[in-house]
């Protein structure tokens, strides 16, 4: 049967800082830039989650949209936005919290929650230009 994606897209504010807390500052700095900032920046974070699979004859869906919608707020949205990932998520307390890594966290929230029929991507802009994707 023929494979359909869906996406939905949320946004979140976020600080963090990028580092390796076993590096001196110079290194951190040299490595990560003015992102090595010891008081912490911010982004404003576009997610696109993207679901694969076969529409359900019955109800004519891969995935029910509002599902999906109360799914990215309840386990990314609720915990990331207006948040430094560094010091309020968990997952970031000894996780360098760079886009790559945040996307792979949001993808095993999300993964765990979508029935596993369905293929899962999440994409994470940081900046209009840059951005990561992660997922099957």
């Amino acid at each position: 049967m023929s494979q359909v994606t869906v996406h939905r897209k949320a946004h979140f504010n976020a600080a963090h800082r990028l580092f390796k807390k076993e590096w001196s500052d110079q290194k951190n700095e040299e490595i990560f830039g003015k992102c090595s900032n010891p008081n912490y920046h911010g982004h404003n974070y576009e997610l696109i989650v993207a679901v694969t699979g076969a529409v359900d004859p019955e109800t004519g869906f891969v995935i029910d949209m509002k599902f999906l919608k109360d799914l990215i707020y309840e386990k990314i949205e609720k915990s990331f936005d207006h948040k430094n990932l560094n010091l309020e998520v968990e997952e970031f307390k000894e996780l360098n919290p760079t886009a790559e890594n945040i996307s792979i966290v949001i993808w095993n929230k999300l993964r765990k929650e979508i029935p596993s029929n369905l293929s899962l991507k999440v994409t994470l802009y940081e900046t209009p230009r840059n951005f990561v994707t992660y997922g099957e």
